[in-house]
């Protein structure tokens, strides 16, 4: 088994995998294996099952990463995962048991994707039932990537891939950080999840916790920044 752990890169909502460019760039240069899957963002408990699934091809030891509702997914996948040695959160969600993506947030200042969040007139493919959740086209810049030039937000806006209504309100089974170290990149200017939100579920988790002038978006933004925390994961992993 390789002693380096394959970094396994969940995307969340509104966005693909390729917001990890920057960072997998990063990591190849210092050799390290990083894998990017689609997350299908139908559902927590199916989209961690995917996410188990597509790691079931890798050999060795598995550092998971996760960025908004991917955050999510990783953790409720992790329990699953063989060989998972550990869980970054980059500006995600980290649920407890019975919590779920809407819930986790209460209490904590509203934030921009609480006006720019709409849901479609049309029930979500591949669910149990309800709509999409999308951003609003105008409002894709401000709400998820503030810090990023016009033409790629633009392109970002219209590229976006709804998740679920079902899956932003579907509750947590299984709390991976729990019996996982874990890392946590809070985003200071995130209009997405609030920032006091993201420190609250770092804290609890007693996660190694850096935080970072920027957008929801922001390891998109800065991915050096993003990827020295995850370099320094697979340190102590």
């Amino acid at each position: 088994m390789p002693a380096t752990p394959t970094v396994v890169l969940v995307h969340g909502a509104f966005a693909d995998a390729s917001g990890y460019a920057g960072i997998i760039r990063v990591l190849q240069s210092r050799g390290i294996d990083a894998r990017a899957p689609m997350n299908p963002l139908r559902g927590l408990a199916s989209d961690a099952d995917a996410i188990t699934r597509y790691t079931t091809e890798i050999d060795g030891p598995v550092l998971l990463v996760g960025h908004s509702y991917g955050g999510a997914v990783v953790s409720q996948a992790a329990p699953s995962v063989q060989g998972a040695v550990g869980l970054v959160f980059l500006s995600a969600f980290a649920l407890q048991e019975g919590e779920s993506c809407a819930t986790v947030q209460q209490g904590f200042p509203a934030v921009l994707a609480a006006e720019t969040v709409i849901p479609t007139h049309y029930d979500a493919p591949g669910t149990a039932g309800g709509p999409d959740l999308y951003i609003k086209i105008p409002e894709f810049h401000r709400t998820f990537c503030a810090d990023l030039p016009d033409s790629l937000a633009a392109t970002m806006a219209v590229s976006q891939r709804p998740v679920s209504a079902a899956a932003m309100t579907e509750p947590a089974t299984a709390a991976g950080w729990k019996d996982l170290p874990t890392w946590y990149l809070v985003s200071r200017d995130d209009a997405a999840i609030s920032p006091d939100c993201e420190r609250h579920m770092a804290k609890r988790m007693n996660a190694t916790t850096e935080e970072a002038d920027g957008s929801h978006a922001v390891f998109i933004a800065q991915p050096e920044l993003a990827a020295q925390l995850i370099l320094r994961a697979l340190e102590m992993s």
